[in-house]
């Protein structure tokens, strides 16, 4: 049988706005397909895991108190993550997790929360607390082979620089910073976005990509995925995208 493995990370202290429902959406299309889908968790302060025996590690977002309280720990675990990484680990990382796989994070107060520094890009929050990027959210994407408008909920007071490879451009909202043309950072092996929603419920295709990654990163003939009925997900979406892209 087909089967992916996923550790979760700090899954307790990160679950902003249904974050950990993205896990949820990914085990359900992978049961839907017969494909056996292995998910362990990890917290602040667990026996270290072997993070490269995993085919996908998700971080989901947090307030600058929880990023706080999980940053030691996380930078413990930084030569583990590298190196599944750097092994071909798919990485989903949403807002706080977005934002510690940079070299920092400057809150509102000044105080610096130092990240992995996989990759170049940093936060920094303004002075007040009254400056968010907050609201629904259209990002257009073309890294799955088509063009494909991604929905999703925004609420982040750091603003990312220096992101050579965003995730898609925007079409409504902020994105990296207020008013930006571009949100999150992409490669290969990894999805960073500030989409919350969870961001995966409305759009399969980003799913579906991160699982194709996934169980065809070590066999040498593809794995095509059979088509699921995503019906409801698109209309659902195709609301979201009538009502804010005029």
């Amino acid at each position: 049988m087909k089967k992916i493995k996923i550790l979760h990370m700090y899954a307790d202290m990160l679950d902003l706005y249904g974050d950990s429902g993205n896990m949820e959406i990914i085990s359900y299309r992978c049961r839907m397909r017969g494909i056996e889908c292995i998910a362990d968790t990890y917290s602040a302060g667990d026996d270290m895991p072997d993070f490269s025996s995993y085919d996908l590690i998700y971080i989901g977002g947090g307030a600058d108190l929880e990023q706080q309280h999980i940053s030691d720990d996380l930078l413990r675990c930084r030569e583990g993550i590298k190196k599944a990484y750097e092994n071909g680990t798919f990485l989903f990382l949403i807002c706080g997790g977005y934002q510690l796989m940079g070299k920092y994070y400057r809150d509102a107060d000044g105080n610096e929360i130092k990240g992995l520094g996989l990759f170049d890009y940093y936060t920094v929050a303004p002075s007040s607390r009254r400056m968010r990027c907050i609201g629904n959210i259209v990002v257009r994407t073309k890294f799955t082979g088509k063009t494909v408008d991604v929905v999703g909920f925004e609420n982040h007071g750091g603003q990312t620089h220096d992101v050579e490879t965003p995730f898609g451009e925007v079409r409504y909202g902020n994105g990296n910073c207020s008013k930006s043309r571009h949100e999150g950072y992409f490669g290969r092996n990894v999805i960073a976005t500030y989409l919350h929603g969870p961001m995966l419920a409305k759009n399969p295709e980003i799913s579906d990509y991160i699982i194709s990654y996934c169980i065809n990163r070590n066999n040498s003939e593809e794995i095509k995925l059979s088509k699921l009925d995503d019906r409801l997900e698109n209309d659902c979406r195709q609301v979201m995208l009538d009502r804010l892209i005029k």
